[in-house]
């Protein structure tokens, strides 16, 4: 079971206003050189499943088990993610990176087979395959600028390929505008 969050905490307006802020350009230049992990979301409010792939995926407490992730509204599966009550995250790692790429792609069918993928008993798609998946139940939305944070509260996992402690795995980040795998040559000596 999980607990519902008050909803004013998500929705309250800013308190501020700013005389300047950085372009839309500068802030993307700013986030270019800053690596994020790769995930791929799938949901279905009803209409059909949805993907996309996010580096914005975060866990914020193991107690209760609660992550967040944010979506852009220009996104096709932003309406869909609106009303979703459940969604499925895909951790990937470098063995992934096809699935990364097919949830990126604007204008296919992203489930016609290029990836294997069922649904979970309750309902939720999940691809087949991945180092691991998370099912959550959406608990609260903030619209932020032209994205919206969605709150997650995790329910059921799977882990394909797990990664031992200290150990580099197969990570798969999204760089300056690239994919690329963290690996033991990469790491930094303590």
């Amino acid at each position: 079971m999980f607990h519902a969050y008050p909803a004013a905490s998500w929705t309250e307006k800013p308190k501020h206003s700013f005389s300047s802020s950085l372009s839309p350009d500068e802030f993307k230049a700013l986030f270019r050189g800053h690596p994020g992990g790769v995930a791929v979301i799938t949901a279905d409010a009803g209409d059909g499943p949805v993907v996309l792939t996010a580096t914005s995926v975060v866990s914020v407490s193991a107690e209760p088990p609660l992550l967040i992730f944010s979506i852009s509204t220009l996104s096709s599966a932003s309406e869909v993610l609106a009303r979703a009550e459940s969604v499925v995250v895909h951790l990937l790692d470098a063995n992934d990176v096809e699935l990364a790429k097919l949830g990126a792609t604007r204008g296919i069918d992203r489930f016609a087979q290029h990836q294997t993928w069922s649904r979970l008993s309750t309902g939720e798609p999940v691809f087949d395959g991945v180092r691991a998946w998370v099912r959550c139940a959406v608990i609260n939305r903030m619209d932020a600028g032209t994205s919206t944070v969605i709150a997650a509260h995790a329910l059921e996992s799977h882990i394909g390929r797990d990664v031992e402690p200290g150990e580099p795995g197969d990570a798969l980040v999204y760089h300056n505008r690239g994919w690329h795998r963290l690996s033991e040559h990469s790491r930094f000596e303590d």
